[in-house]
């Protein structure tokens, strides 16, 4: 399942950066602005942490740099 400590710290840091898109919405990633519309602030929180932990773990398996698709 994987470290609790890392876990909550990427949690308390998408709940840091949620207030960063509150404030300026036209930054960010839609998808991020979306989830907020959609979902409860802490459930919207876990969502993007979870994303987030997921690019991680593709860039560090695939020992390459991350590349953000654009869309």
């Amino acid at each position: 399942m994987g470290d609790r400590y890392i876990r909550r710290l990427m949690v308390v840091g998408m709940t840091s950066r949620m207030k960063q898109i509150r404030e300026n919405s036209a930054r960010f990633d839609p998808w991020f602005a979306d989830i907020l519309q959609r979902k409860p602030a802490n459930l919207a929180a876990i969502a993007m942490a979870n994303k987030t932990a997921m690019i991680i773990w593709t860039v560090l398996s695939r020992n390459a740099p991350f590349q953000a698709r654009i869309v």
